[in-house]
């Protein structure tokens, strides 16, 4: 047993009996409950002197006491002392210095009673005058804290009170070195006169101490001074600089963690996560287009996935979602339009929701109008088009598709220059910046607004004529996408679809629909509503146009109830038993509003994806679960499933009651004691056909990108071969309905190609003939097999260059379908098999 000193303390007879008495307590582990002690009773009830005199005695013991691993007494007389400290106790002078020496001498922060020790300093203050000595040690003691390795925002904030106790001139930055942002901000600070720099200092110490998600009204008042002294463009200037750094690799980086945790190299270092924050908060006074997109383009870095973490940095992404909320104007909200379409993280949608609904209120309107009405026009002066005088040239900005934006010189004669003259260069460089910046806006902003113009089916929106045509016809970015779809018109006494043509919405016969007034109700078309021989006229009329839908459309799949689907009554297994890469089938949820939460080889349990249907007052579930039992096999090293098996599709009330499945699988179970009014579902008859079609179509999409089927690189069955059957019979096998449409789409596609000759079409299959082999690719998977003896041909498209090549060979009724275009590239590279010069292919083909 160890004795209470090592080495003895002058220390009166009373106290030293107390902490005999102390010692024999119980308990001598644990948690130590001072109210719940005998001996902390007496003191807390003993008078302010006796108080004072065991504090001062309990330092001189703890001074003396050598360290013992697991000390549970030091730890009592720890907590009896730092209760003692909370109340106002007469010290002295010394008192206070022998306090702040103990705290300093501690090795860290977990013992160093900081709270404690501000609050006696605080007490000591209010009636006493600050001394050089005092003001020293509270020096040491803020250098102790802000070098131990558990820095936190908490303890940062009790260094900032610490500080202003001792009345110590902070010249030093709070930023932490060794990220590409905050060395920049370190730099250029140094760099500066010496006001400015000691304004930006004044400003990153109070960035700091803020606390919360929101800043307070305090805080924004205490910062005004020196945002004042750095001026508005000076601050303008520093974070458009700073802030798209944060997304850049770390300048020192670090070599070495332990491997099960996440890297560090991703993240972002806490005390700069915090004073960032505070920046992004500072954004949000005023209206200013270049600062809403570098807040975007922050939030999209902040909320980007590290594994085994999740979202980078949460706090700096919600900051920025709350900054562009209260900016003025539209340029806020027309960042964080296209950042909910960037960004699915459940929080920060809902952070997006929310931020939409404040900009909403502050104009009286719903978010959904403010959503559409906040679309940036990038300086486009009509539908798709920009022209700018600079000098004796013409800058013309075009939009050609949803992917496809061109930026073009012009002479005087109107002949293209074929670069940017270096006259424009030097005497309109701002100009210049400006039209390059607008072409990548637009190429992120189109792709959001066609993925919003794709979910409008499930939401059942309708405009009058003039809100449409301002919203949507006639607007010179959202104008390119609206005028390659086709519309539904009604005013009552008359309905027709209808597409711009000529100037004018033209129906299926050509001839303008001239009936159409202020009264008339819009609403997007969708082929469900439609006679077959209607839809198919609909796509001739948009083929014989070449008119490239942004989505599918006219094309798209169609689902109705089978057979079996009524047999089962309240499920579908039309997309059961398949098997899905995990993360991918996640990302697709993402993107098409269904909620998933990624399951883990754990004892857990876990929700279905659902997607939620207001419009409907429905809400639809797909049943997934985790494959597999070889942890790092089947799982990432985080314990992430790599795989998943489907299951059933069903559809319920939208408050019904949630179903639950565990991590690895033994099927879904109601969760009878969570809230919800209802447990049944709904007879698949019952749903609305448009609701089962497009939520069907959303599985589908699921299964068809995501299955392993898809990937050539499955051939063998993935881990020990165990799904190699799957993988054949999925492969290879019968058609979906996405893939039925592919198929349709060939049929009409084929004879203009200038490999007509060498391909057909079978039920499954496009058939190419080369001069080696004849090849038969799958319409499904884009997977292709050799004849006479269906080899198997493995070729994998590098990333990102599906359909490369086909611009100006094939036009393409629809964008989107990734799939389609690569079978198109395949069949343009196998008709010429005698040219192809890769050996991983031509070793397979026998050349």
């Amino acid at each position: 047993m160890f004795r209470l000193f090592q080495r003895k303390p002058q220390m009166p007879e009373t106290y030293h009996a107390l902490i005999e008495e102390l010692a024999a307590e119980g308990p001598q582990t644990g948690y130590f409950d001072v109210n719940a002690s005998v001996v902390g009773q007496r003191l807390l009830a003993a008078g302010p002197e006796e108080q004072r005199g065991f504090v001062l005695a309990a330092l001189e013991w703890l001074n003396h006491r050598d360290r013992i691993p697991g000390d549970h007494l030091a730890y009592k007389v720890r907590r009896i002392a730092g209760a003692l400290l909370r109340r106002k106790l007469p010290l002295a002078h010394d008192d206070l210095i022998a306090l702040l020496s103990w705290s300093i001498r501690q090795e860290s922060n977990f013992g160093r009673s900081i709270p404690e020790i501000i609050k006696a300093v605080e007490g000591f203050l209010q009636e006493h005058l600050l001394t050089p000595v005092l003001r020293e040690k509270i020096g040491q003691l803020v250098a102790a804290v802000e070098s131990d390795y558990y820095n936190t925002t908490e303890t940062r904030r009790w260094t900032g009170r610490l500080k202003e106790l001792g009345e110590l001139v902070d010249l030093s930055t709070p930023l932490a070195d060794g990220e590409a942002w905050s060395d920049a901000a370190i730099a250029d600070i140094k760099a500066m006169n010496d006001a400015l720099t000691a304004a930006w200092l004044a400003l990153l110490n109070a960035c700091q101490k803020s606390s919360g998600s929101t800043p307070k009204a305090k805080w924004l008042k205490s910062v005004e001074p020196s945002l004042e002294k750095i001026g508005f463009p000076s601050f303008k200037q520093a974070v458009l600089k700073w802030f798209p750094l944060v997304d850049k690799p770390r300048t020192r980086p670090i070599g070495s963690w332990n491997q099960w945790q996440p890297d560090p190299n991703q993240m972002i270092y806490p005390v700069n996560a915090d004073i960032l924050k505070a920046l992004v908060w500072l954004c949000a006074g005023r209206e200013d287009k270049e600062i809403a997109r570098a807040l975007m383009a922050l939030a999209v870095s902040a909320y980007r996935k590290v594994p085994g973490v999740g979202p980078r940095c949460v706090r700096v992404g919600n900051a920025c979602v709350y900054a562009l909320g209260q900016m003025p104007g539209a340029e806020g909200t027309g960042q964080l339009a296209l950042l909910k379409v960037r960004v699915k993280f459940g929080t920060a949608q809902k952070g997006i929701e929310k931020a939409l609904a404040v900009a909403a209120a502050r104009v009286g309107l719903s978010p959904e109008e403010i959503e559409e009405m906040s679309v940036p026009a990038y300086g486009l002066q009509e539908v798709g088009a920009r022209r700018e005088q600079l000098g004796e040239l013409t800058a013309e900005l075009s939009v050609k598709g949803t992917n496809a934006v061109k930026l073009q010189w012009l002479k005087p004669d109107g002949k293209p220059q074929t670069s940017v003259p270096q006259a424009i260069k030097e005497q309109h460089a701002e100009e210049l910046k400006e039209l390059k910046q607008a072409v990548k806006d637009i190429r992120q902003m189109l792709p959001a607004q066609a993925a919003r113009l794709d979910n409008l089916y499930l939401e059942q929106k309708r405009w009058t004529l003039p809100v449409w045509r301002e919203r949507y016809l006639d607007h010179p970015l959202v104008g390119t996408l609206a005028r390659r779809l086709v519309w539904q018109f009604n005013d009552g006494a008359r309905a027709a679809a209808g597409a711009w043509h000529d100037e004018s919405i033209a129906g299926l016969d050509g001839n303008a629909l001239d009936w159409l007034d202020d009264a008339t109700q819009v609403e997007l078309w969708h082929p469900i509503s439609e006679p077959a021989e209607t839809v198919l006229a609909w796509r001739d009329w948009l083929a014989e146009r070449e008119i490239q839908q942004p989505f599918k459309q006219a094309h798209r799949e169609i689902y109705v109830l089978t057979e079996a689907e009524r047999q089962t009554r309240v499920y579908s297994n039309r997309f059961a038993a398949h098997v899905i890469k995990q993360h991918q089938f996640n990302a697709l949820c993402a993107a098409r509003g269904w909620k998933n939460k990624l399951r883990l080889m754990v004892d857990d349990e876990y929700p279905p994806a659902t997607r939620t249907l207001p419009a409907w007052n429905l809400r639809a579930e797909f049943w997934i679960e985790g494959i597999g039992d070889n942890y790092g096999t089947d799982t990432t090293e985080a314990g992430t499933y790599l795989y998943l098996t489907t299951d059933q599709v069903r559809f319920y009330p939208i408050d019904a009651q949630q179903h639950f499945a565990h991590a690895g699988g033994g099927g879904y179970y109601l969760n009878r004691y969570g809230p919800g009014s209802t447990n049944e579902p709904l007879i698949l008859d019952q749903v609305p056909p448009l609701v089962f079609s497009e939520i069907m179509r959303d599985v589908d999409l699921f299964v068809g990108v995501a299955s392993v089927a898809n990937d050539p690189n499955w051939a063998d069955g993935g881990p020990e071969a165990r799904h190699r059957d799957y993988w054949l019979s999925h492969s290879f096998g019968d058609l979906s309905e996405t893939a039925k449409t592919r198929r349709a789409v060939l049929e009409r596609l084929i004879p203009r190609l200038k490999i007509a000759d060498r391909c057909s079409l079978t039920e499954r299959f496009l058939r190419v003939r080369g001069d080696i082999r004849a090849y038969k690719i799958h319409l499904g998977s884009g997977n292709i097999l050799m004849e006479p003896n269906d080899q198997y041909l493995c070729i994998v498209p590098a990333r990102g260059t599906a359909g490369e090549g086909l611009t100006g060979k094939v036009f393409l009724p629809f964008e989107g379908d990734n799939t389609l275009a690569i079978i198109l590239s395949k069949a343009f590279l196998l008709a010429d098999d005698k040219q192809i010069t890769d050996p991983t292919i031509t070793r397979q083909i026998g050349m």
